[in-house]
């Protein structure tokens, strides 16, 4: 289980089982939550005298997941090297080997069907991401157990359906709209806390379409109050007419407990996502290959943008449907296929929903000026493609020496002073000695003043400086110039476009003073 504490979020696995809490399921041939049920039960309108009604006619439907995992290990040999080596099942001498070790988990989710299709979230029945499952089990609230199939999972939504075999019709809900959720309106969840199975929690939605900067293409939750803690993965959220119109995924906590700040996947999400799983088809998402990043009070300040609208393109992939289009490296892309770009309405979370091959026109903002492109949509890759190619990976060695030559600090008192960073020209001689090809040009850092923005931002000695507001630099007049440039437009930022030894250059925002 991994939790967030800052701006990461918490997935909600147990680890232990405990006992269950029994049940009487009902007959399965009308859903749990169909309208004519729950016209009998659902509280009156306000606050709800109580949640009772409503639970017992929900809860059949709602079970608990175990999970039994084996994870491959590494193991160490400490006799490595010596005569006693081969006694520890290591005879290879190579001072280590391979295990595996047993795991297991505990979820929640809910069944969709009266043949037994039940739907979780991926990470449930995931193995820690490695290794194998080698079973896995569904209990219902009265204690039954069934082995359960995976059907399918998706990485990218953190979704997965099992199916049961029970022999017999089984209690199920259905989705509902989550669309028609509002911040405010009462919702219960169901699921199996730390092991303690039948819990049932109620709360409001505190927000609609969250996005908690965890980035991906689902980035995207409904915000409750509702307690919620590990266990809890994959269980339902009802609203007060017995809709599911979320499941539960994530907190956030600094203590890895509820803190009243949990996360569900919106129903409008997952019911088609878990319809084709459930259907044996394959998931695809749209897919552009550009690097984006929020237009944070930094980065708008330095473009002279409003923040919080569109979003700022880092890096464009060769070959991919943006660079195709004609996305550049520095655009503020401000609406796709007329959905505006926002924090609730990512420009990822736009795109994934676009079916490959799908023509969308792009609105985008570059020098200052909007346009309109058009792009064909592309395919995404998996998830793990996609962490895989990640760039900004600063495993290369500290680019911080410029070999024998020691560069003196600029005398440029206007750079210095309002950008926080001595800077020269980037030779053939010293650009050699950093381990630059030949055609990169721009200004080398030789010192950063660590009180400045730029030494927060992570700019560091021998990073080079391409260019300032898209502006190529040659030398630090430019930078100068620039500068001043941004001072008389009434901007306090100014973009640079960076590159450190080994990594592809990015955007970085920098505060004046």
């Amino acid at each position: 289980m991994r939790y967030a504490y800052g701006v990461t979020s918490a997935l909600l696995l147990a680890g232990s089982a405990v006992a269950l809490v029994t049940g009487n399921p009902a007959g399965a041939q009308v859903a749990q939550n169909d309208e004519r049920q729950i016209a009998q039960v659902v509280p009156r309108a306000g606050a709800p005298a109580s949640f009772a009604d409503l639970t017992a006619q929900l809860q059949p439907a709602v079970v608990n997941i175990s999970t039994r995992q084996r994870i491959k290990v590494q193991t160490t040999n400490p006799f490595a090297g010596t005569p006693f080596e081969g006694l520890f099942g290591n005879p290879g001498g190579q001072g280590g080997g391979g295990g595996t070790r047993e795991a297991q988990s505990l979820g929640s989710g809910f069944i969709i069907s009266p043949d037994g299709y039940v739907v979780t979230n991926n990470h449930v029945i995931t193995a820690e991401g490695q290794g194998e499952i080698e079973a896995i089990t569904v209990t219902m609230p009265d204690g039954t157990d069934y082995p359960a199939k995976l059907i399918g999972r998706d990485t990218a939504s953190d979704l997965a359906v099992l199916k049961i075999d029970a022999g017999r019709s089984l209690p199920y809900v259905k989705f509902g709209d989550s669309r028609q959720a509002r911040v405010g309106d009462w919702v219960i969840a169901i699921g199996n806390p730390f092991g303690l199975g039948g819990t049932v929690t109620s709360g409001i939605i505190s927000s609609v379409y969250r996005n908690t900067g965890a980035g991906g293409a689902y980035d995207r939750y409904i915000q409750t109050d509702a307690a919620i803690n590990r266990g809890n993965s994959g269980g339902p959220m009802f609203d007060m007419k017995g809709n599911v119109i979320g499941i539960n995924n994530a907190i956030f906590s600094p203590t890895g407990g509820s803190v009243g700040i949990g996360f569900a996947i919106p129903a409008e999400i997952a019911a088609p996502i878990v319809a084709k799983l459930r259907a044996g088809e394959t998931i695809e998402r749209g897919y552009l290959g550009i690097s984006i990043q929020p237009l944070g009070d930094d980065l708008a300040e330095s473009l002279g943008l409003p923040k919080n609208r569109g979003e700022f393109v880092q890096a464009v992939e060769p070959g991919q449907a943006a660079a195709r289009a004609g996305l550049k490296a520095g655009d503020v892309v401000v609406r796709v296929d007329g959905k505006d770009v926002t924090p609730d309405q990512t420009l990822s979370f736009i795109v994934a929903n676009e079916p490959p091959g799908t023509r969308i026109p792009i609105e985008l903002i570059r020098d200052g000026k909007r346009q309109t492109v058009t792009a064909t949509v592309g395919k995404r890759p998996s998830e793990e493609e996609l962490a895989a190619s990640q760039f900004g990976n600063d495993n290369q060695p500290d680019a911080d020496q410029f070999g024998q030559q020691q560069p003196q600090p600029s005398q440029q008192g206007v750079v210095e002073r309002a950008a926080g960073v001595a800077v020269q020209t980037l030779t053939p001689t010293i650009a050699r000695q950093l381990g630059f090809s030949e055609g990169v040009s721009g200004l080398v850092i030789s010192a950063v003043d660590d009180s400045s923005d730029a030494a927060a931002k992570g700019l560091r000695r021998g990073d080079v400086i391409l260019s300032a507001n898209n502006r190529p630099l040659r030398s630090s007049a430019d930078l100068e110039a620039a500068i001043k440039a941004a001072r008389g437009g009434g901007r306090e930022a100014l973009l640079l476009r960076v590159q450190r030894r080994g990594q592809p250059a990015i955007f970085i925002p920098i505060r004046l003073r």
